[in-house]
């Protein structure tokens, strides 16, 4: 969330810049809002001093005849209720378009609509030029019989996936291998969590109230109360709120966390063409990174958990790009994000395996993530960083892709093969 004094001192900056991410604030109904709830304030404050002030009275003891004062009393009293009472009302109206207004975006990210503005910023890894017909991974994967979507479809219904045997196994060792490298290579520290979370959980880091329609809702009935809960879309989401209300000491930073979960995401159906296989699903891995880091070192910190995924992709020795976002492309909690974007040969193409973004204290704000400077005893908001490294689905099917031999063969990386005990090659059984 936006600072609050932001809004209210300087509205029409905040629209000035917020029209770059093509977001149309509502200055008009912003101000409506704020005058009201101004005056209804203003209002209950005054009724107060003079509730204060008949109470005191009353409170003398030789005051002779109270009851004008006591029905006075009453009546002031009900009608500092039912001010009050307005006043949450108009609150919680102002409090949701606060919530529902996205970050602000960084000086450096460049301005566009969509992502045809994004700024490729570099290219690593040698595209192999195949001396025969290449196959996309949904096509090794049934020759191998190790990706089967009709028992996932069955099973769950569309864009769900079932591996088995050794391509099952190498989704596996990649798990593993990214987590080796993060915690031992990165110093991030490896962290548990849960899968299901409370709304609140989601409102903090940003998915909420906005995007409810892209989640998985879970109902819990409870001696017939209905308690409303929801599958992560990201580990991003209870790693982040692992610091909601709490004020960390400044020595204490940066804390890194790195997770291994499944996410679950329902909005599948609107992000472009290639939708095949492991590319875009319900439900997929992926190891995320979150860093907690103070203000002055958010912006080094973004390239340095950027070059975090990027070592993953270089270690299996996988051609990709490096993508600022523009405006139009980020995410609605971020203030600048880079893409990393692997080769896949049967298209092509390069298509998203990582985002890695700045937060600055957007998320902090809504989770009341504090630290305490040493110098001054202060308390400010800290800046929140993630970055996928990586998501485990695409990082298989772009190895199966790019490591494919003429015969179906797929070779395993060389990094990854003491993972797998010596095995050089997935072969076709």
């Amino acid at each position: 969330m936006l600072d609050v004094k932001l809004l209210r001192n300087n509205i029409n900056y905040i629209y000035t810049i917020l029209k770059k991410r093509n977001f149309h604030l509502d200055i008009n109904l912003i101000n409506k809002l704020e005058k009201k709830r101004k005056f209804f304030q203003i209002k209950i404050e005054k009724l107060q001093i003079e509730k204060n002030k008949i109470s005191y009275i009353l409170s003398k003891k030789n005051i002779s005849n109270t009851f004008d004062l006591k029905q006075k009393s009453i009546i002031t009293n009900n009608n500092i209720l039912k001010y009050k009472s307005i006043l949450d009302n108009i609150k919680k109206n102002i409090e949701y378009i606060y919530s529902s207004i996205p970050n602000l975006p960084h000086e450096d990210v460049p301005i566009g609509i969509n992502n045809t503005k994004n700024k490729e910023i570099k290219k690593w890894g040698k595209i192999t030029n195949y001396d025969f017909t290449i196959k996309d991974h949904l096509e090794l994967g049934l020759l191998h019989k190790g990706i089967d979507i009709e028992s996932g479809i069955n099973l769950s219904g569309s864009k769900f996936f079932v591996l088995k045997g050794e391509i099952a196994y190498l989704y596996r060792i990649l798990i593993q291998f990214m987590l080796n490298i993060h915690t031992n290579q990165h110093n991030y520290q490896e962290v548990y969590v849960p899968y299901i979370v409370k709304q609140e959980t989601l409102y903090g880091t940003g998915q909420l109230p906005k995007f409810s329609k892209d989640l998985f809702h879970i109902k819990n009935f409870k001696k017939n109360n209905t308690y409303k809960y929801f599958l992560i879309p990201t580990a991003e989401v209870p790693l982040t709120n692992l610091v909601y209300n709490k004020i960390i000491e400044e020595n204490q930073l940066p804390i890194k966390y790195v997770a291994h979960t499944p996410c679950f995401r329902s909005e599948v159906g609107s992000y472009g063409q290639y939708n095949k296989g492991l590319i875009r699903t319900h439900q997929f891995d992926k190891v995320e990174l979150v860093q907690l880091v103070k203000p002055k070192n958010s912006i080094k910190t973004l390239e340095q958990i950027t070059i975090h995924a990027e070592k993953i992709l270089q270690l299996l020795n996988l051609p990709y790009r490096k993508v600022l976002l523009c405006t139009g492309d980020m995410s609605f909690a971020s203030n600048k994000t880079y893409d990393l974007e692997v080769w896949f040969p049967s298209k092509n193409k390069y298509y998203e395996i990582s985002s890695c973004s700045n937060m600055g204290d957007f998320q902090s704000r809504r989770i009341k993530a504090r630290y305490r400077r040493i110098k001054d005893k202060k308390i400010k908001f800290i800046h929140t960083l993630n970055g996928s490294g990586l998501a485990i689905g695409r990082t298989l099917a772009a190895i199966m892709e790019n490591y494919q031999l003429k015969n179906g063969t797929i070779k395993i990386p060389n990094v990854l093969q003491q993972y797998m005990n010596g095995m050089k090659y997935i072969k076709i059984k």
